[in-house]
């Protein structure tokens, strides 16, 4: 939702981003919630279409019925909802389009459970990351709805998707991924950028302020079990920014906005839909609309 009105707002600002000529924006990438919001794109939806898709049916996403919740014992046993009706809202909104019929490149993010390899002593979990770049190792073919659904399976809160889980816990934030993909010498020549020409727009979905007290923490899985998922989520994010900035230097802009000591917004509580919508609508995005200005777009 604050990805999709940051969108928005730097598109009315800057509506050359997405016209027909050189120097626009040739390649989505997105993780989770990011890769639905870059396949949306790709296939010529605006921030504002997915913004209100998101509103229309967040309550019908984010569903758990009673007798879900009796039988998952309210998650603990099993996802705290179901995929049913998010695949169904995908299928609406992309119908039986596949990877290759975008009208941009993508890359999305995302984790093979295992990688179904033919010898059984090289099956493995692994990094997938789907795109339409031609080539041997292109996911063209794939349905977008499959890849949408593989990119946002976020652990405890849905279930696996054909094998795969929530591109987040390895690419929480997937910038490098994409400057990877976009220098990658086995794209085609008219496709293959030089790392002068590369210049990334990263925009996040807001960060929440948060720490874990005390100096030596002599902690077992039990006190674990809880913060390291967010830690090694959000450090993720870090993570790519620095290699942006050292690489990209001048030619990469990242948006996070930081949401005030004590507020959050957990991914499933679309009661904070109008509360994250007013919040991104007031954050000043002076310096990116700068940005844009000044890069060469």
């Amino acid at each position: 939702m604050l990805t999709a009105v940051l969108l928005g707002r730097l598109l009315s600002e800057y509506p050359a981003l997405l016209q027909d000529r050189p120097g626009t924006i040739t390649m989505f990438a997105g993780t989770s919630t990011g890769g639905i919001l870059a396949l949306g794109m790709a296939a010529g939806l605006t921030p504002t279409q997915i913004r209100d898709l998101y509103v229309t049916n967040g309550k019908l996403i984010f569903d758990s019925s009673w007798l879900r919740d009796v039988v998952e014992i309210g998650g603990l046993s099993g996802s705290k909802y179901d995929n049913v009706n998010l695949r169904q809202i995908l299928q609406e909104t992309f119908g039986g389009k596949k990877l290759q019929d975008l009208k941009a490149r993508v890359l999305i993010a995302s984790f093979s459970l295992d990688n179904q390899a033919s010898d059984p002593s090289k099956r493995t979990w692994n990094p997938k990351f789907f795109h339409n770049f031609p080539g041997e190792d292109s996911d063209g073919e794939s349905l977008v709805v499959d890849v949408a659904m593989a990119t946002s399976a976020a652990p405890a809160y849905f279930p696996s998707y054909g094998g795969y889980v929530d591109g987040g816990v390895i690419a929480n934030n997937p910038s490098m991924a994409a400057v990877a993909q976009a220098l990658d010498g086995r794209n085609q020549a008219s496709e293959r950028a030089a790392l002068n020409e590369i210049k990334l727009l990263s925009v996040g979905t807001g960060a929440s302020l948060q720490y874990i007290e005390g100096q030596s923490l002599d902690w077992g899985d039990a006190q674990w079990v809880r913060p390291i998922l967010n830690v090694m989520m959000d450090g993720s994010v870090g993570v790519a920014d620095f290699e942006c900035n050292q690489l990209l230097g001048q030619r990469y802009c990242r948006v996070e906005p930081v949401f005030s000591a004590g507020k959050s917004f957990p991914l499933d509580d679309v009661g904070k839909i109008v509360d994250l919508i007013d919040f991104a609508r007031s954050f000043d995005l002076t310096d990116t609309v700068k940005w844009l200005n000044t890069s060469g777009w």
